[in-house]
């Protein structure tokens, strides 16, 4: 009977034009010799003997290739071709005998002697001609020589150490030759770094050199965060190296106790091991490399200079690993270990690649890239200030060609020490690319981000159950989870996008076609967000997320949905919305108030911000954006999780978090799975609830807080940028700024030619990181033309003053001896204030005197209090000036904002009240040196007024840290 229906299954196969499938095995080891078979009993020594054998049989029977324990020094890159290719039913596999046993090595071997030098530097004779890029000494990487020394404990600093005076000419005269050595230096708003070759020195013993290509968005370097390396004499600390290349001697600190004659000693040679080469005519397909350690990649920096999409980046499209023009290909339980430059590249057209059970570790930059061909994309830009016509782009949906990675994975990998040279990685790059998943991944200790997706070209990624931490280690303005979404239709001046989108919605999806979903994951980034979607990022579905540390934030872009996630002693971050975004974040539990900056107002609210859950010590976080309709449908509560102090933030049953519609979701699934790799992952840090560390306040404590008084610059409000607004106006913290938060269509500083959102960094010659720095500038210029520099849509500008109210400040030792600001012959108008000051009466401030006393001064800690001068009719305002003594040597500073009103009864006392009030200008003089008696001057320029009004009104506040205020003595209005 069994013999009847095997006959019936052979007539079967024969009788629909199949055969059955023979395999080829073959064995290649150190051992073995390229003149043998590549039989098991007679293997191959090389895997380019090898490749040739199973040409033979590629793509006819299935082949694997046994590769036995052992270091392959590959004299050259090992390139597969379509002539490697297998096929579904005949596959080609290149595998280890023995998971990371078989070694693919970019380098080769040194054989030295070694005598000692000095100071504990040895040295040894190398043959002529040979290039050193990395020095491995028993399987780990050392370090050229270097300044400052390498500090493996300043793991978030600057290159683990750094120096201002890294190349100074101070310092280069030290040096007799430094042609050769290399110059990093972070980017100076620390998006990333730069990198130059040191070309000389010139006839002024200053440092020459070439390179800074590294970053897109060109900013010059850190004033700072600088490192040089490959200088003879930094030779001076273990580890360190230098090869001089001319005398072929190798110069070397070893750590003590090395035993050096017995060390292994290897140099890189090759910048790619292994490249797959096909098109889409002609793929490298159905071919798996498995188990085997890469090493001695060499580094790539000077090469990384192809710009992305508008994006922060430049790449190296290259890796220890390179496939161009792939199907099916798989690399499975392979280790990358300390390569150059990038691990994995996926360039241009590569389908269903999958890279699974991976160790990659310590690499130069990235781990895993997936990049598309730019000529695939509709109306591509490549830096950050172009702009395509709206009016004029092609408005055809999704990519060009099919140029690009799309329906790939990485899955189960460990990928960790990312950007050990260059400082603008990730673990896993996607751009230009389509339904890239990334699943079951720990990746954590990145100079930059864990996962960056570069633009929205073309969308459809899943990321899932991954765990992502300690990343933006020594860069800044960045996320776990990052993303751009500068495509067609944004452009950086958002008004333009915004015209065009009402009158067209489809545009932001044009590129961005398929949703990217982030779900039951786990991130952290303590120098960041631990999701960031910046410029112009759309369409994503963002839910069962924890998030550690830094929060949510989402800028500018359409269609985002935030659900179900965790943000443990942080909340949500809305960056410069769009109107009408589509965008909703809803049924989430957060632990701090969302965190606008430059929004939300009247006409960027987004979708649906509601139904959220809010647990923090500010009894009123739920509250902030009530205004526009946030968050109304909200609650406060604690949502009981089940075991915080480990991790378990499940809630319990009968959470309040449950009536909102929260659903519990796994907390034991991030990162890693396989065995191997997770006995070895770390896991991130869990935070301490702050909600629960917070102990009531003591009575001393229960005040109310001080106010903040308004401040308005040329009747504009102003504000210092502070926490994480800089992102929003791409600028570093370092740089700072004052934003120009209100202004109003007939103010001063509109009528100047500057605009709302316009970030004011100095003005003349002088620095404006503050507010408090405008306010000590502008005492100081008077009536001097002004040159303002503004970044306006993340661009420098120069915008010059000639129009405006401007101060005149002036201090004297004798009441009458002021000559800028003489006191008034005849005063005029009617004094009260909001509330009772104490000493002298409110007459005193307009009878045309100055006294030592404190006048009618608001009592200490009163930091609303409020001067109103009645000139009895409406009047062309052209001076307000205003008088204050030094009494008690602290009370003659003056700090203020003045108001006018128009208005033809009693106007009330609410400042905010636009219909009523309009704000003229603060000034603050704390800062200046005072005398016994200060004035200070609002004046209008020739031919100008401050406007015309019945009120004028003095807005004070204290000017000592213990809550005194102004003594002041009289108010005057001409």
């Amino acid at each position: 009977m069994n013999s009847s229906k095997t006959l019936v299954a052979l007539l079967l196969l024969i009788a629909f034009g199949m055969r059955a499938t023979a395999a080829m095995d073959l064995y290649v080891s150190p051992t073995g010799n390229d003149s043998n078979r590549g039989t098991k009993r007679a293997p191959v020594a090389s895997l380019k003997r090898v490749q040739t054998l199973a040409r033979s049989y590629a793509g006819t029977e299935p082949v694997t290739v046994h590769v036995a324990d052992g270091v392959y020094y590959l004299p050259e890159t090992l390139v597969f071709t379509e002539a490697d290719s297998g096929s579904s039913d005949a596959p080609v596999r290149y595998q280890a005998d023995n998971e990371g046993g078989a070694v693919l090595s970019g380098g080769s071997r040194l054989e030295l002697t070694w005598k000692p030098y000095r100071d504990g530097i040895f040295m040894a004779q190398t043959q002529p001609g040979l290039v050193i890029d990395q020095l491995f000494v028993d399987g780990k990487n050392q370090r050229m020589a270097r300044y400052p020394n390498f500090d493996a404990t300043k793991k978030t600093e600057a290159y683990q150490g750094f120096a201002a005076d890294a190349f100074s000419q101070q310092r280069a005269a030290n040096w007799a030759n430094p042609q050769g050595g290399y110059i990093h230096a972070m980017h100076r708003a620390r998006w990333g770094g730069y990198h130059y070759r040191i070309t000389g020195k010139n006839d002024e013993g200053e440092v020459i050199y070439e390179g800074g290509w590294q970053n897109n968005r060109q900013m010059g370097m850190h004033k700072e965060f600088r490192m040089v390396e490959n200088i003879f004499e930094e030779l001076d600390g273990p580890n360190e190296w230098y090869h001089h290349a001319e005398a072929n001697t190798l110069y070397y600190q070893p750590e003590p106790g090395t035993d050096l004659a017995n060390a292994t000693v290897e140099v890189v040679r090759l910048r790619h091991l292994i490249e797959f080469r096909g098109d889409e005519p002609h793929p490298a397909k159905f071919i798996t490399l498995s188990g085997f350690v890469i090493r001695h990649a060499a580094r790539t920096f000077m090469l990384t200079m192809e710009p992305m999409l508008r994006s922060d980046w430049t790449i190296y499209r290259g890796g220890a690993f390179l496939l161009t023009g792939t199907e099916n290909v798989q690399l499975l339980d392979c280790e990358f270990d300390q390569v150059g430059g990038n691990a994995i590249f996926a360039s241009n057209y590569n389908r269903r690649l999958l890279v699974k059970g991976c160790h990659i570790h310590d690499t130069g930059a990235s781990g895993i890239c997936f990049v598309g061909d730019p000529n695939a994309v509709r109306d591509p830009l490549f830096q950050y200030g172009e702009k395509n016509d709206l009016s004029k782009i092609d408005r055809t949906p999704g990519p060009k060609t099919n140029n690009y990675p799309a329906d790939s994975m990485v899955a189960d990998c460990l990928i960790h020490g990312i950007g050990r040279v260059e400082r603008q990685p990730a673990g896993v790059q996607i751009e230009m690319a389509r339904r890239i998943t990334v699943r079951d991944c720990s990746i954590y200790d990145c100079a930059r981000a864990g996962i960056n997706i570069g633009d929205g070209a073309w969308g459809g990624h899943l990321i899932e159950r991954c765990d992502v931490f300690d990343t933006v280690q020594e860069t800044h303005d960045h996320g776990s989870f990052n993303s751009w979404g500068r495509d067609r239709y944004w452009r950086s001046d958002r008004s333009a996008s915004q015209t065009a989108i009402d009158e067209d919605p489809t545009l932001p999806f044009l590129d961005a076609v398929e949703t990217t979903v982030i779900r039951n994951s786990r991130w952290r980034c303590d120098h960041g967000w631990d999701i960031d979607l910046d410029d112009g990022s759309s369409n994503y579905d963002i839910y069962n997320n924890l998030l550690l540390s830094g929060g949510l934030k989402l800028r500018e872009g359409f269609r985002r949905r935030a659900w179900n996630n965790i943000t443990v002693n942080n909340g949500f971050h809305p960056h410069v919305w769009y109107n009408h975004s589509g965008d909703e974040v809803y049924g989430n539990l957060f632990m701090a108030a969302a965190r606008g900056a430059r929004m939300p107002n009247d006409n960027a609210k987004g979708k649906r911000i509601d139904g959220n859950l809010f647990y923090s010590t500010d009894a009123e976080a739920k509250d902030r954006y009530a205004e526009f309709g946030w968050d109304v449908n909200s609650i406060a509560a604690d949502p009981v999780f089940v075991d915080p102090l480990r991790g378990d933030f499940r809630v319990q049953e009968g959470s309040p978090a449950l009536a909102i519609g929260f659903k519990n979701f796994p907390m034991d699934q991030f990162g890693v799975k396989k065995p191997s790799l997770k006995a070895i992952a770390a896991a991130p840090v869990i935070p301490s609830l702050e909600v629960n560390a917070a102990s009531p306040p003591s009575r001393a404590d229960r005040s109310q807080p001080s106010r903040v008084m308004p401040v308005f610059w040329l009747g504009a409000k102003v504000q210092s940028l502070e926490g994480e607004a800089f992102s929003a106006f791409g600028v570093s913290q370092e740089d700072g700024g004052v934003v120009m938060s209100q202004i109003s269509d007939n103010c001063d500083a509109a009528k100047a030619g500057l605009m709302e959102g316009d970030l004011v960094q100095a003005i003349n010659a002088a620095t404006v990181k503050t507010v408090e720095d405008l306010l000590k500038t502008v005492c100081g210029v008077a009536d001097e033309p002004l040159t303002v520099r503004v970044i306006r849509n993340q661009q420098p500008i120069e915008v010059k003053l000639t129009v405006g109210a401007y101060w005149v400040v002036e201090t004297a030792e004798q009441g009458d001896a002021f000559s800028k600001i003489p006191l008034p012959k005849q005063p005029a108008g009617t004094i009260n204030a909001n509330q009772l000051p104490k000493d002298e009466p409110l007459e005193t401030l307009v009878d045309g005197h100055l006294d030592e006393g404190y006048g009618p001064v608001f009592a200490n800690q009163v930091d609303t209090g409020i001067y109103r001068l009645d000139l009895g009719q409406p009047k062309a305002v052209s001076m307000i000036s205003t008088w204050s003594t030094n009494k008690n040597l602290n009370r003659g500073p003056q700090k203020m904002t003045l108001y006018g009103s128009h208005a033809t009864k009693d106007p009330g006392w609410d400042l905010q009240d636009r219909s009523q009030f309009v704000p003229l200008a603060s000034i603050d003089t704390s800062s200046r040196k005072t005398n016994s008696y200060n004035a200070t001057s609002l004046r209008a320029r020739p031919g100008q007024s401050l406007g015309t009004f019945r009120w004028i009104v003095w807005q004070v506040s204290p000017v000592t840290r213990i809550g005194e205020n102004t003594a002041f003595q009289e108010l005057h209005v001409e």
